[in-house]
């Protein structure tokens, strides 16, 4: 069986999947996996490879930083070092009863190994075709790497659940050219003793270093496998009916109490509730989509496939963008256009969550950034929002509104139960990117508690994420000098993002 294997590219830039981030590097590594199929042994094999490029890094004092689905918009992963491209990582894992520690607590048949490159979609995909098993919550794009998706924070919109980095419950973590961890909480044991051996790892218990190494964004040594839950499989039956903007909706938006809300199927609680709002469209309602969990029947096969390239729309975000700069006033009729487009009502179409939910999404050209709020605080903020877009728009901007519980990661901006997501969706403009800012601005000035996506358009800096997170965030350095134990080290795994956030002092 021929080893894993490092490939080195000369290439002298970097630039994420949604173009809006290019980067000068010194060079890219891709790192392949030994040939022959997934075994414990090649696992191993290609760990020896993550740290013998930590150790040519170190010697040439060069940073480093892995990538997955490239999915973020911020600078998250963006070094001017070493890139290591960890997609072709993508082994999974059924752990056998050995592995598992005669004191866990959870589900025993629904554990699940995956390697760092693995992506959402693909996880879908061999969860719900082969193994009858599903995820219980992902984004709504699953182009993301699941270590990508679970260290920047991505929620998911599975109203009484947290975010994907809380269905995640065990983290081996290559931290040095001769050290490498399994990580798990000391409250929630998992893996065996013999599961330690078998990876030849050194075993570390404890909560709060856990829950720091959740949300790391690549700042605490290369992720290289993760544990995941999974659960029973099941269906989803989604609805999406415009509504009037009015007291009804407001109070559920405010509550997630659905009493005086008419939805589709009111005898049960949604698992899955979003509002969107068109602040160029008001009068015409908002758009209402609720998703309802169902058995799924014996013998279902998803119709399945992982689906790449652009959505019906989509191609026209690059000329909307130059013409929001250059003609504004056209900004309303654009943004009704394309919501007309990718809004469609839905009427109890059932899918599973890999088929309600692929990685179609614009490739470049598209704008994103992500709040998270109290939930009481909804209406309030999106209030703010449409005055804002009032005073010094019009923007080709929308307001979708998505609801999580509250993630035990130190650093997961999903910090209230539940959260309010309030995603600010539109097209890559100038005018947007001012309306961002101004929407920051507001929000402090008027002293609402909000915390931003970290791998959305997010203008952080070492003051907000102080006022945001914290004695978390001296928690959490804490934790990342336990991972990374010499300075050396912690510089191999900054990059100026954790710069200007006052992380790597």
């Amino acid at each position: 069986m021929a080893g894993a294997k490092l490939v080195r590219n000369e290439r002298k830039s970097w630039t994420n999947w949604h173009r809006n981030v290019k980067q000068p590097i010194r060079a890219l590594y891709d790192v392949h996996n030994p040939e022959g199929g997934a075994t414990a042994e090649g696992y191993r094999n290609t760990v020896a490879q993550l740290q013998a490029l930590i150790a040519r890094a170190s010697a040439d004092n060069v940073r480093l930083r892995a990538i997955g689905g490239t999915w973020s918009f911020s600078r998250a992963a963006a070094t001017d070092g070493y890139v290591l491209n960890t997609r072709w990582l993508n082994w999974m894992f059924r752990m056998s009863q050995l592995n598992i520690s005669e004191g866990y607590a959870g589900d025993r048949e629904g554990l699940l190994f995956a390697q760092c490159g693995t992506s959402v979609s693909e996880l879908n995909e061999y969860l719900e075709v082969t193994q009858g098993r599903s995820l219980r919550t992902t984004g709504a794009s699953n182009g993301q790497t699941i270590v990508g998706a679970m260290s920047t924070g991505t929620h998911g919109a599975s109203i009484d659940q947290a975010g994907i980095q809380d269905h995640v419950v065990g983290l081996h973590i290559v931290t040095g050219p001769d050290r490498h961890l399994w990580v798990e909480r000391a409250s929630y044991p998992v893996v065996s003793e013999r599961f330690i051996k078998r990876l030849d790892t050194e075993l570390v218990s404890d909560d709060a270093l856990f829950d720091a190494a959740l949300v790391s964004f690549g700042s605490f040594g290369i992720i290289s496998g993760v544990l995941l839950e999974t659960t029973e499989p099941f269906l989803l039956k989604a609805y999406r009916k415009k509504m009037p903007f009015d007291s009804a909706i407001r109070a559920a938006m405010d509550s997630l109490q659905f009493d005086g809300l008419a939805l589709p199927e009111p005898a049960a609680r949604p698992y899955f509730f979003q509002v969107v709002v068109n602040p160029h469209d008001l009068d015409g309602g908002v758009y209402v989509t609720s998703m309802y969990k169902h058995p799924r029947p014996a013998g279902y096969t998803p119709e399945y496939r992982i689906k790449g390239g652009l959505g019906p729309g989509y191609d026209l975000l690059g000329p909307i963008g130059t013409l929001v700069d250059t003609i504004p006033a056209l900004t309303p009729f654009l943004v009704n256009q394309l919501a007309k487009v990718q809004l469609k009502e839905i009427d109890g179409k059932l899918g599973t969550i890999g088929e309600t939910f692929d990685f179609t999404t614009p490739r470049s050209k598209a704008a994103g950034a992500a709040i998270g709020i109290k939930a009481a605080d909804t209406t309030r903020v999106i209030d703010k929002l449409i005055a804002l877009n009032d005073d010094i728009g019009p923007m080709p901007v929308v307001f979708a509104c998505r609801y999580v519980q509250r993630s035990k990661g130190t650093f997961a901006f999903t910090r209230h139960d539940p959260t309010c997501v309030v995603d600010i969706d539109g097209v890559f403009a100038r005018r947007t990117l001012s309306f961002y800012r101004a929407v920051w601005e507001g929000l402090e000035a008027e002293r609402i508690p909000f915390t931003a996506h970290w791998g959305k358009i997010n203008q952080l800096n070492a003051r907000r994420v102080q006022r945001m997170y914290g004695n978390d965030v001296g928690a959490w350095l804490d934790a990342r000098e336990f991972f990374l134990d010499t300075e050396g080290l912690r510089r191999t795994f900054s990059n100026p993002f954790l710069e200007r956030l006052g992380l790597h002092p």
